[in-house]
């Protein structure tokens, strides 16, 4: 009888190991429990109808919310709802920072994150990335009388020179690791910052070079400095869950798809 007790408790302690493993729990902003997930999202998502997705809010062309109306428009925008409508379910749209994007795709807050978001080695340790969809690189954007300083990180690295940086992403990240003498300007509202630079705030911002072609078009005092050979090599890919196989596949053929039916194309010319 001992014996049998003993086989029954160690099987119980398996089960319960086993239950344990299989149920993602996070915790939320503020301490709030995150939804338990169990099994994959590629049945999760169609079962409640909607595919949660975190995204900055703040990055033209891919991802923009209104201030006054809190709508959301941009590349990606669109990408999220045609992801969503495959998969019969709704998007919806959870605002985070660049900061704290993989924090809280990890913390369960979302399903995937999208919105402009550069593949890194960090990043990729700690969460999945999809099958790029944009190849991009860091390069420079400043005001056109001036952009013949600028061209090299050599050029841009010297003492009095304010290069403009928004916090807690790749911009601000490769500044810090390129940049030693030049003077580095954190401006916190990424949807303003490049009026920093037409006002003389600032003299140049180093970031992709799919947003300096757009933002150069928005201000035309600004002009984007070689983005056809920009000083690294980048590409956009959307963040998932790492564990969920079932789910990344779907996204990976998703966006092969996407990118190849001419989906991705119709929504970016308007931004083009």
């Amino acid at each position: 009888m001992k014996r049998r007790a003993a086989v029954l408790s160690a099987l119980a302690a398996v089960l319960a190991a086993t239950t344990a493993g299989t149920t993602l729990t996070a915790t939320a902003h503020g301490g709030r429990p995150a939804p338990a997930r169990h099994g994959t999202l590629l049945d999760a998502v169609p079962r409640s109808g909607v595919l949660r997705v975190c995204t900055t809010g703040d990055y033209l062309p891919y991802s923009h919310r209104d201030p006054k109306t809190g709508d959301y428009r941009g590349i990606d925008i669109d990408m999220a709802r045609d992801l969503a409508q495959s998969l019969d379910a709704k998007a919806e749209f959870t605002p985070t920072t660049w900061s704290g994007i993989l924090g809280d795709l990890t913390a369960g807050h979302c399903d995937i994150a999208m919105g402009g978001v550069s593949v890194t080695l960090p990043r990729a340790r700690a969460a999945a990335f999809s099958e790029p969809y944009r190849t991009d690189g860091k390069t420079p954007i400043t005001r056109c009388a001036d952009q013949d300083d600028y061209t090299t990180l050599e050029r841009i690295d010297r003492p009095g020179v304010r290069v403009v940086v928004n916090p807690g992403g790749t911009n601000e990240a490769f500044a810090r690791a390129h940049l030693h003498r030049a003077t580095i300007v954190v401006h916190p509202d990424n949807t303003t910052i490049f009026d920093e630079i037409v006002a003389g705030r600032a003299d140049v911002m180093i970031t992709d070079a799919s947003e300096t072609l757009y933002q150069a078009k928005l201000h035309p005092q600004l002009c984007a400095v070689h983005p056809d050979h920009p000083f690294t090599f980048a590409e956009k890919a959307y963040l998932l869950p790492r564990g969920d196989r079932e789910f990344e596949d779907y996204v990976d053929q998703w966006v092969h798809l996407r990118t190849h039916d001419g989906t991705y194309q119709r929504f970016a010319a308007p931004w083009q």
